[in-house]
C-alpha cells in the first residue's frame, strides 16, 4: 500500500473546531496553516494591516491557547501554527498536503470556499471537511474529477485533543489510497480511532446519540421525571459518562444539539422515527432564553456559588438539585464488577429507575437494529464509534450482547417494536459477539473482529497461555518476542504489598527468561497511589516497623527496576500519581499516553514521596548537570521542591515533560489503542540494540542545611501570607531536607541509598503526626486533601 506523506497541514476556519484541530495538528508536530475570513467590519486604513485582516485567525489560536481544559497536548507547538485569511493567503495551500475545511455548516458556503480552494491545489493534495453530518456527495458538486479523488470528509468530535472518535466518510469517487492515507495518519500520527463511515446524515455517532438524547428528553416529559432523576438513571449506571444526558448538553451546548437534530429532522424525510428529532418545545425556548448550557452560565443546570441549580422544565425556572433515591441502582452496582452486569441488572429490576432506563434503551437499541446497514459496513464500526465519540463504555450491540440478544430481542418485540430479520440470524449464529469478541457477526456469520492497526490487547494474550506469574496484585504476561508485561490490577492499580511483591518477581524472571520489561495495563488508569487504608491501618497500630517494611521493600523493588540488566519501558496514562508516578520513574523509558495526569501529591495526605519519587526526580533535573560542574543546582532543587511541595499534577502528555517527569530520552504515545505494542516496540529496539542499564547517579551534589534554610525561609513566608498552614510548613522543612541531601557539605555528591535513606526517615517521621493522619483519613473518606 502506498500511502501518502502528510507533512503540512491547512486549516480553513479558526472556530472552537477549527483550531482545535490545527492545536492538535500541531501538537503533533505538524506545521500547520490556519486561515479564516476577513474581518468585515475593518476600517479603510485596518484593510491595509496584516494582522488585522487575520484577525478571526489569530483568534481563535489565542482562544486555543487559553482554552481549559488544554487543547493543545504542547502549548509551545503553537509556534508551528501560522494564521492568515482566506483572500490573502490562499496561495500558500500549494505547499500544504492536507486541506481541512472547517467553516459554519452551510452547504452553500462550503461548495464556495472549495472552489477557491481547488484553484490553489497542487495535485495530489488531500482535501477533506469536518462536517458533521451534511452530505460529501454533495460538496463535491461542480468540482473536478482530479478534486473528487483526494476528497472525503474527516469528522472530529470536540474537543479534539480528548475525543478519540474520527469519522472517516469516502465521497462518491475517493480514491482508495487517499482513504489509507488518512486513516494510517490519524491513527498513527494524531492518535485517533477511525470509524469509517457511510455518507448519510449525522453520520453514524450523531445520528445514534442524537436520537439517544431526544428519546431521553420526551421520554422524561412524557412519562414525568426530573432532570436529575433521568440524569442519574442514564449516566454511570448505563455505562455512559457521568455527564449523562443533560450534564453532556450542557458541555455541548443546547443550540449545537439543537442544530444537528434539526439536521436529522431535515434531512431524514423517510426515517420512520424522523419526529424523535423534533425538539420540545421546552428546549427550544430555553436557547431562545439564552440557556444553552455551561458557556452560557446555565442550560440544564446552574451553578451558583457552591449550589447546583436544575431546571424544571415545565416551568423553565430553577431550583435546587435534589439527589434522587432509587433503590434499584444501589442493588444494581452490586452486580458486578462489569458495566454489562449492571446494566443487565438494572433493566431486569423493578422500579422508577428500571423502568425508565429500559425505556430509553431498548428504543435506542431498536433505533440502532433498523438503521445499522444504513449507516456502517458493520455493527464493529457502529459500536467503536459510540464509545469513541461518546465515550459510552458499551456500544448498543455490545450492551445487547451484555443483556442478552435473544431475550432482549424477545422483550423489545413484546412491546410492539418492529426489528429487522438479520437480528434473528445473529441470534441463530450465536450473538453479536462471541466471547472475548474474538469475532463478530457480520454478512450472515460470526466474522473475526477487525483488528486495529498496530493495537495490542492483554486479555486474548492471558486467555491464551501468557500468564507467566500472578498474584492478587499484579500479573506477569508474555507479550511475545521476548518482551514481558507487569500488569496491575488492584482496585485503582494502587500500589500495595503484592504489587511490590510481583515487581520483584518480574525481575527475577525477566533476567532469566526474557529480553525486556514493560509497565502497562488496560484499565482506565496506571496507577492512582499507595494503597492509603494499609498505611492508615499501620499508623492507626503505630506499627512504624510494618510501614518501615513496606516503604523500605518498594524502594528497593524501584530500584531493581532502574538497574536490571534488561530494558525496562512504563507506559503511564491516566491517572500516575504518587507510587504510580514513582514507578513510571524507575523504568529505563517511559512512553508517555497523551492523556496521562503524573504526580508526586504525597503532601496532600500529609506525607512526601516513599519510594524513590524525591530521588528520581532530582536524578531527573541534575542529570544533564556534570558532577563537577560549577553550576548552580539550587534553581534545579527548588523546582523539585515546588512540584511535589505544591503537588502539581501534569494535565497531559506534555505537561509531563514540562515539569521534569519525563526527559528527552522518553517520548509520547499519541494514539491509546497501540501504546503498550508501542512500549512493546520500544522495549524489544532497546534490547536489539545491545542494552546496558546506567550506572548509579554521581552527580547528586546538594547544598545540605543552606539549601534548606532558602526553601525554609520561602515556605516561612508563604505561611504568614496565609497560604500554607502549620503543618505544610513542618512537611516542607522534611521535603527540603531531603531534596538538599541533609547535612552534606553542598560540595561532595552524595549516592542515591543516602537520598532513599533520607526519603524514607522523613516519611516515616511524617506517618506518625496526627495531622498527616487526619489527612490520609479524610482523604480515604472523603476522596479530597484535608487543610488542616
Amino acid at each position: 500500500m502506498t500511502t501518502k506523506n502528510i507533512r503540512r497541514a491547512a486549516v480553513l476556519g479558526a472556530g472552537v473546531m477549527g483550531s482545535g484541530i490545527a492545536a492538535h495538528l500541531a501538537s503533533c508536530g505538524i506545521p500547520t496553516l490556519l486561515l479564516d475570513i476577513v474581518p468585515r467590519d475593518l476600517s479603510d486604513t485596518d484593510k491595509t494591516k496584516p494582522g488585522m485582516r487575520n484577525r478571526f485567525a489569530s483568534e481563535g489560536l489565542k482562544a486555543a491557547l487559553k482554552s481549559k481544559p488544554n487543547v493543545f497536548v504542547q502549548k509551545d507547538a503553537s509556534s508551528i501554527i501560522e494564521v492568515g485569511n482566506f483572500e490573502d493567503d490562499m496561495h500558500k495551500l500549494k505547499d500544504v498536503d492536507w486541506i481541512i475545511e472547517v467553516v459554519v455548516e452551510n452547504l452553500a458556503i462550503k461548495q464556495t470556499l472549495f472552489a477557491q480552494v481547488e484553484a490553489h491545489l497542487t495535485p495530489g493534495t488531500i482535501v477533506s471537511s469536518n462536517t458533521s453530518g451534511l452530505s460529501i456527495d454533495a460538496m463535491c458538486e461542480g468540482r473536478s474529477e482530479a478534486f473528487v479523488t483526494h476528497f472525503l470528509g474527516t469528522h472530529f468530535f470536540n474537543p479534539v485533543r480528548y475525543m478519540h472518535l474520527l469519522e472517516i466518510i469516502p465521497g462518491p469517487k475517493t480514491l482508495p489510497n487517499v482513504l489509507d492515507s488518512m486513516s494510517h495518519f490519524v491513527r498513527r500520527i494524531l492518535g485517533k480511532g477511525v470509524v469509517n463511515a457511510k455518507d448519510t446524515t449525522n453520520f453514524i455517532a450523531n445520528r445514534i446519540g442524537v436520537h439517544g438524547m431526544m428519546t431521553t428528553i420526551h421520554s422524561m416529559e412524557e412519562l414525568n421525571y426530573t432532570v436529575e432523576e433521568v440524569d442519574a438513571i442514564v449516566g454511570r449506571p448505563m455505562g455512559r459518562p457521568k455527564s449523562a444526558a443533560f450534564g453532556t448538553a450542557d458541555i455541548v451546548g443546547l443550540d449545537t444539539f439543537l442544530h444537528v437534530a434539526k439536521n436529522c429532522y431535515d434531512s431524514l424525510a423517510d426515517d420512520p422515527e424522523r419526529d424523535v428529532f423534533k425538539s420540545p418545545e421546552s428546549i427550544t425556548k430555553m436557547v431562545e432564553m439564552g440557556l444553552k448550557g455551561r458557556k452560557a452560565g446555565g442550560g440544564f443546570y446552574k451553578k451558583e456559588g457552591r449550589d447546583l441549580f436544575a431546571i424544571d422544565t415545565k416551568t423553565l425556572e430553577y431550583r435546587p438539585k435534589v439527589k434522587p433515591d432509587f433503590p434499584e441502582l444501589k442493588a444494581a452496582r452490586k452486580a458486578g464488577s462489569d458495566v454489562g452486569s449492571r446494566l443487565k441488572a438494572l433493566i431486569n429490576s423493578e422500579g422508577r429507575a428500571a423502568d425508565f432506563a429500559w425505556h430509553v434503551l431498548s428504543r435506542s437499541l431498536a433505533y440502532t437494529a433498523n438503521i445499522a446497514f444504513d449507516i456502517a459496513d458493520d455493527i464493529v464500526n457502529i459500536d467503536r464509534a459510540m464509545r469513541w465519540g461518546f465515550n459510552w463504555e458499551l456500544g448498543p450491540f455490545e450492551a445487547w450482547e451484555a443483556i442478552g440478544v435473544k431475550e432482549a430481542a424477545d422483550r423489545m418485540r413484546a412491546d410492539g417494536f418492529t426489528l429487522p430479520s438479520w437480528i434473528d440470524d445473529a441470534i441463530a449464529s450465536g450473538g453479536f459477539y462471541t466471547e472475548e469478541n474474538a469475532s463478530f457477526f457480520h454478512a450472515g456469520k460470526q466474522t473475526p473482529v477487525p483488528h486495529i492497526p498496530g493495537s495490542l490487547k492483554l486479555s486474548p494474550l492471558k486467555a491464551s497461555g501468557g500468564v507467566v506469574e500472578k498474584n492478587r496484585g499484579a500479573t506477569l504476561v508474555d507479550m511475545g518476542d521476548g518482551i514481558a508485561c507487569v500488569e496491575f490490577h488492584t482496585k485503582m492499580n494502587t500500589v500495595d504489598a503484592d504489587l511490590a511483591t510481583m515487581l520483584n518477581t518480574a525481575c527475577d524472571r525477566v533476567e532469566k527468561d526474557f529480553d525486556g520489561l514493560v509497565l502497562a495495563n488496560e484499565a482506565e488508569h496506571f496507577s492512582a497511589g499507595a494503597n492509603l487504608m494499609v498505611v492508615a491501618m499501620y499508623a492507626a497500630q503505630k506499627n512504624w516497623d510494618a510501614i518501615d517494611v513496606m516503604i523500605k521493600g518498594f524502594q528497593d523493588a524501584l530500584q531493581r527496576l532502574t538497574y536490571l540488566s534488561k530494558p525496562v519501558v512504563a507506559n503511564p496514562h491516566g491517572l500516575t500519581l504518587g507510587g504510580g508516578c514513582e514507578m513510571a520513574m524507575a523504568a529505563d523509558r517511559m512512553l508517555v499516553a497523551q492523556e496521562c495526569y503524573m504526580g508526586l501529591v504525597e503532601v496532600g495526605v500529609g506525607l512526601i514521596p516513599g519510594g524513590c519519587g524525591t530521588l528520581n526526580l532530582l536524578k531527573r533535573m541534575l542529570r544533564p548537570i556534570p558532577a563537577k560542574s560549577n553550576v548552580d543546582r539550587f534553581p534545579f532543587i527548588q523546582r523539585v521542591f515546588e512540584n511535589i511541595g505544591m503537588a502539581k499534577v501534569a494535565t497531559g502528555a506534555g505537561e509531563v515533560f514540562n515539569f521534569g517527569f519525563a526527559t528527552e530520552r522518553d517520548a509520547i504515545a499519541m494514539n491509546r489503542d497501540t501504546r503498550i505494542a508501542d512500549a512493546k516496540r520500544l522495549a524489544r529496539y532497546m534490547a536489539d540494540q545491545g542494552y546496558t542499564p546506567s550506572r548509579p547517579a554521581d552527580y547528586l551534589v546538594l547544598p545540605g542545611s543552606a539549601g534548606a534554610a532558602a526553601i525554609d525561609l520561602f515556605v516561612y513566608g508563604m505561611k504568614l501570607s496565609g497560604h500554607a498552614s502549620d503543618h505544610d510548613h513542618l512537611i516542607a522543612q522534611k521535603l527540603a531536607h531531603v531534596l538538599c541531601g541533609g547535612d552534606t557539605d553542598g560540595r561532595t555528591a552524595v549516592t542515591e541509598e543516602h537520598v532513599l535513606d533520607l526519603e524514607r526517615e522523613a516519611f516515616l517521621s511524617l506517618v506518625g503526626e496526627e495531622k498527616s493522619i487526619a489527612r490520609i483519613q479524610h482523604m480515604l473518606m472523603k476522596n479530597k486533601p484535608l487543610r488542616n
